[in-house]
């Protein structure tokens, strides 16, 4: 016990030593025997929350509350006898903490929610209830090595999905801290090592920059004559462990691991301090921010910035006074203590006034007093303790939204999910033929954000199909998971029904015999050179504009006659050699041969582009140029597009391009640019002109020219026109059938 009286002591807490002596024998007597799976004496476990209690400024109500906190439980004792030894508040507090762990047999998602329940229940009446289980939870956790595997893994989740939370709520930055670190430890043992040995290593390189930085501010600070207590941290693990896993980088990436504490006396040296760090250090934009002005909903109050040192190493500040940082470390025991008394007559009710403070400073209106006593209400209206359970979620996890099925069913999406992101979680077939949904009984679209305890409902409908679009805003990778997956084999069925036809359409064209041709060993041999397992994935090599048709049949009939017409074996072989080298038109697949090709009427590519090919549902190969908005947006589905190029026999052909000519209004300028097109040898297909109310002419003209230089002799001597303004290439916005 003298580590006790010694914390108690160092926060300047009264406390009566004959009485704590008495609780201290008391329950070494009770646990007298009794044995931690460790082999140690049960007795230094409640010793430990004590001293816990003590160290986080709790009252001696409560650090003899931690002594006995077990007794009930696993001892003979009594309620009765505690308030008969050792008074009524202490040993309502006891009987409290006790009954939050008793459960009877039910399932264990049951037994959670009932004693989450209980222990808000208890709290809201008095808040020391829980943090007494805090402090009982964080020394099982240091202990927790002597547990099963599974113990382990599943005291860990629960402290992080819980006890870690609760602590943050209440603000106590510190415990929360230790919790999240060692159920991090246990549950990721790998993570957790590799991690460690990666900050020794950049802590043991950058002692130096540590020592530089903190003589430089203490330098900078003394010569503005601000006092302040200089101090440095590595970052909690865990808390870099999130960093990593939700920017997708490794240990190699994260700089600010780093980060330097100045205490100051007041507020305004805090803002002075913040002005000399960024005098001294360039500052990250978008990297500071005044939970001074602006306090968390846990009362947190601090100046943060990252600053970027003198070798590119970027470090965190955060400035505080010496009361804004007690706060941050113990939360709502550094600004709410309780008298020694409970506070309460015989009836049980509230002797203050509400929002009267309490001996020791507390107000009912302090914001974890209101939220234990929200919750408090809540539960009396709710039979259901795993939905008490889900409540609690909602209201400890704020980044993240929990809404519910209509048969009360919760789950939880990041912030930014839609109905759809629910759809996909119920089940992959609900999402796929999703056609509108309610949210709290109203309709709404599928992709309207969800907020927390909504309840959403999903409509399908039998003919309903995923579209690209939603991959816009799907906010769940399981969902974009899902959408992408049906997408793609939906595309590959197409593929493989447009290899079918352009394989069988070149058979017939040839009048070989599509069964004999898809039964030959031929083919078979060809599909095991190539690698394909399935004549299926040679259809959708096809289809997808990989391997020209022609060019299969070509290798298969080379290699052998029997799928063909056996009785004219050189008449076909001719005609073959026919179809293949004649020309494809003016755009071929690169290295392929020709396809079926088709230039686009969105862009109305001239020979001279650059082009991209892009495989389409049943028509062949649509060829865009380049700089085609289309081909853009169509370039999200890369096994689509395909690389073409013009023939490079001349061509004859002409090609239609639409112009936009801003003119002067003058009379005689349609006359004058017809004349320029004429010399130029361009004809031109269609032509129409107005004025605008600016005092200056619009001509839309659709000229034929045979490649792109052409077109820019013929756009240059249109721009050398007098009165001409400006003449650009008008590319009509068609969509393209994909």
């Amino acid at each position: 016990m003298p580590e006790v009286y010694e914390r108690l002591t160092a926060r300047g807490r009264a406390f009566d030593k004959a009485f704590l002596d008495r609780v201290a024998e008391f329950t070494a007597r009770m646990h007298g025997g009794q044995k931690r799976r460790s082999g140690e004496p049960y007795v230094t476990h409640p010793i430990y929350v004590a001293y816990l209690l003590a160290d986080l400024n709790f009252d001696q109500t409560s650090v003899a509350v931690g002594l006995l906190h077990d007794v009930l439980e696993d001892t003979l004792s009594t309620k009765e006898e505690l308030e008969k030894d050792f008074g009524a508040d202490v040993a309502a507090l006891v009987d409290g903490v006790t009954k939050i762990g008793q459960q009877a047999y039910v399932r264990r998602d049951e037994a959670q929610a009932e004693t989450f329940r209980k222990m808000i229940l208890a709290s809201a009446r008095d808040p020391r209830v829980i943090v007494i289980k805090l402090a009982d939870r964080l020394h099982n956790m240091m202990t927790l090595g002597h547990m099963s595997p599974e113990a382990q893994r599943r005291i860990s989740r629960e402290t992080l999905e819980i006890y870690a939370p609760i602590a943050h709520r209440l603000g106590m930055a510190r415990v929360r801290g230790d919790l999240e670190d060692l159920a991090f430890y246990h549950l990721y043992t790998r993570q957790f090592a590799e991690l460690d040995s990666e900050i020794r290593e950049k802590m043991r390189k950058g002692r130096h920059l540590v020592k530089r930085v903190e003589g430089r501010l203490r330098a900078a600070l003394e010569s503005a004559g601000i006092e302040a207590e200089i101090s440095s941290r590595v970052k909690r693990y865990y808390s870099i462990y999130q960093k990593l896993r939700r920017q997708g980088i490794d240990i190699s990436q994260v700089y600010d691991f780093l980060a330097f504490r100045i205490i100051t006396e007041t507020v305004p040296e805090a803002y002075a301090g913040f002005g000399i760090v960024h005098q001294n250090w360039r500052p990250i934009p978008g990297r500071f921010k005044d939970y001074i002005a602006m306090p968390k909903p846990n009362l947190y109050q601090s100046l943060h910035t990252t600053v970027v040192g003198d070798r590119g190493q970027p470090f965190e500040v955060q400035l505080r006074t010496r009361e804004m940082d007690r706060i941050a470390e113990e939360g709502i025991a550094a600004h709410w203590h309780y008298k020694e008394s409970s506070g309460r007559d015989g009836k049980g009710k509230d002797r203050q006034r509400k929002g009267a403070k309490s001996k020791e400073g507390a107000t009912a209106a302090d914001p974890e007093i209101l939220w234990l006593r929200q919750l408090l209400e809540w539960q009396q209206e709710v039979d259901d303790p795993r939905a008490f359970l889900a409540q609690l979620k909602l209201d400890l996890y704020p980044d993240e939204v929990y809404v519910f099925t209509p048969k009360g069913e919760v789950y939880s999406f990041p912030r930014g999910a839609t109905p759809l992101d629910f759809a996909y979680r119920i089940h992959t077939d609900l999402g796929h033929q999703m056609s509108g949904a309610r949210v709290n009984g109203k309709l709404v679209p599928i992709k309207t954000p969800l907020q927390n305890g909504d309840m959403v409902e999903v409509m399908t409908s039998a003919g309903r199909q995923p579209s690209r679009d939603w991959l816009s805003f799907a906010g769940t990778s399981r969902a974009r998971s899902k959408i992408r997956q049906w997408l793609n084999n939906k595309q590959r069925n197409e593929a493989e029904a447009i290899g079918r036809r352009l394989f069988e359409r070149e058979l017939k064209r040839l009048r070989v015999s599509v069964r004999k041709t898809l039964d030959s060993p031929e083919l078979q041999a060809w599909l095991q050179a190539e690698g394909l397992r399935r004549v299926e994935e040679l259809f959708q090599r096809i289809g997808y504009g990989k391997t020209p048709a022609r060019q299969v049949v070509e290798r298969i009939i080379g290699g052998g006659r029997e799928a063909v017409e056996p009785e004219e074996p050189g008449r076909i072989r001719r005609t073959i050699d026919r179809y293949l080298s004649r020309g494809g038109g003016p755009v071929q697949v690169r290295g392929e041969g020709d396809l079926l090709a088709t230039l686009a009427k969105c862009c109305r590519p001239v020979p001279g582009e650059a082009l991209r090919g892009y495989v389409t549902r049943g028509r062949g190969i649509s060829v865009h140029s380049e700089s085609c908005v289309n081909i853009r947006s169509l370039g999200a589905d890369p096994e689509r597009l395909i690389e073409v190029e013009w023939a490079r026999k001349s061509d004859q052909r002409l090609y239609p391009v639409p112009l936009t000519i801003e003119t002067e209004d003058q009379q005689g300028m349609i006359a004058r640019l017809t004349e320029i097109i004429a010399k130029e040898s361009s004809n031109i297909r269609d032509l129409q002109a107005r004025t605008v109310e600016t005092g200056y002419g619009i001509i839309d003209v659709v000229v034929e020219v045979n490649s792109q230089k052409h077109l820019d002799r013929l756009r240059q001597a249109i721009q050398g026109a007098a009165g001409v303004r400006r003449v650009h290439r008008r590319r009509p916005l068609v969509r393209e059938d994909s």
